[in-house]
């Protein structure tokens, strides 16, 4: 028999005040939070393929349906992906269709979609961080975090300057020689050689004028509107791992986002 989903009684808006009603949580999400559980744990790795449906079914005590459904979720997060015929295995930055899974920037011209990125490393080293990063990253003040500085270019056109932080104590043994050797994505790198994988991001979008050292990173004139990019990214159990401000030059290219 399936077993019933548990609810959890909401909180009392002031003391003495009657009791709301409970929040209940659907089956299928539990079992999508105790699938996510074990990602986190590490029991199945960026690329492994997971049990099946089937066998997730019996070790939870539920229908295949609200397995299929939990991991229907998992897979519209890119937590997971469907292989045809060969099972669901848990996703990685080196896959086509997630490795630039945060980057929105797509050029004006259809015929240019294709064309390869290409990254300057400008800088890498360890700073005491910024009160700000301190707040965004929930690390104490005081802690080291390193800082990348790097260009994105197009085409070898400049078309994103970026300034990353990152905890120093997940990423030590990262440096400006490691960064420049690596030929992947730089989240399929934190993935395969720190073990720290990036599941969600927020992101705040406003409009700024460039800066004389801006406009000569870009190549754009003084004072030219840029788009501002600062992105916060998470790993399992909304953990901050990574803050990056990134400048966008639009003038071939535009921030593009679905809606759902």
């Amino acid at each position: 028999m399936q077993r019933m989903a548990t609810s959890v009684p909401a909180p009392s808006s002031a003391p003495g005040a009657a009791s709301a009603a409970p929040v209940f949580s659907p089956l299928y999400q539990q079992i999508k939070a105790l699938i996510t559980r074990a990602l986190q744990e590490g029991e199945w790795k960026p690329g492994d393929l997971i049990p099946s449906e089937a066998e997730l079914a019996t070790r939870f005590g539920v229908s295949q349906g609200t397995v299929r459904k939990a991991i229907d979720e998992l897979a519209a997060e890119n937590l997971l992906i469907r292989r045809q015929g060969r099972g669901t295995f848990v996703s990685t930055h080196h896959e086509a269709q997630v490795k630039f899974r945060f980057l929105r920037l797509v050029p004006d011209a259809e015929t240019a979609q294709g064309l390869r990125m290409e990254r300057e490393f400008l800088e890498c080293h360890r700073v005491r961080a910024p009160s700000d990063v301190v707040r965004a990253l929930g690390i104490r003040a005081g802690d080291l975090v390193l800082e990348i500085r790097r260009i994105l270019r197009i085409a070898g056109e400049p078309v994103v300057y970026e300034d990353i932080y990152l905890p120093a104590g997940p990423f030590r043994g990262l440096t400006a020689e490691r960064l420049e050797r690596n030929r992947g994505p730089l989240y399929a790198m934190f993935e395969s050689e720190f073990g720290t994988r990036m599941v969600r991001a927020e992101e705040k979008i406003r409009a700024v004028n460039a800066s004389a050292q801006e406009a000569e990173l870009l190549r754009v004139p003084v004072g030219q509107a840029l788009l501002s990019v600062e992105r916060l990214a998470f790993s399992y159990g909304d953990q901050p791992i990574e803050l990056r401000r990134g400048l966008y030059a639009t003038t071939h290219h535009y921030y593009r986002n679905e809606l759902s």
